[in-house]
């Protein structure tokens, strides 16, 4: 299944590009477990995931928190906490 990903603002900077679209093994069922797999498979990514309390999740345009499935999702973005002011 092939997964769009979108990267923004820090993590963005660490993993050094906006997204890319990425197949995940089988085993990969929840945003952890792909924040995971990316992390073991580039050092870039792992520096971007290292403080996981820090990263937000959105699949398919809807805030999710890390253990949420992945399902038939078609877009995951990571980003850092949001702020308002």
């Amino acid at each position: 299944m092939a997964i769009e990903m979108l990267y923004f603002a820090w993590v963005r900077e660490r993993i050094g590009r906006d997204g890319e679209v990425v197949d995940p093994p089988g085993n990969v069922a929840t945003v952890a477990d792909l924040i995971g797999w990316l992390a073991d498979g580039s050092t870039a990514h792992a520096a971007a995931f290292a403080d996981r309390a820090r990263l937000r999740a959105a699949v398919d345009q809807v805030f999710v928190p890390l253990d949420a499935a992945l399902g038939s999702a078609r877009e995951v973005a990571i980003f850092p906490p949001v702020t308002g002011g």
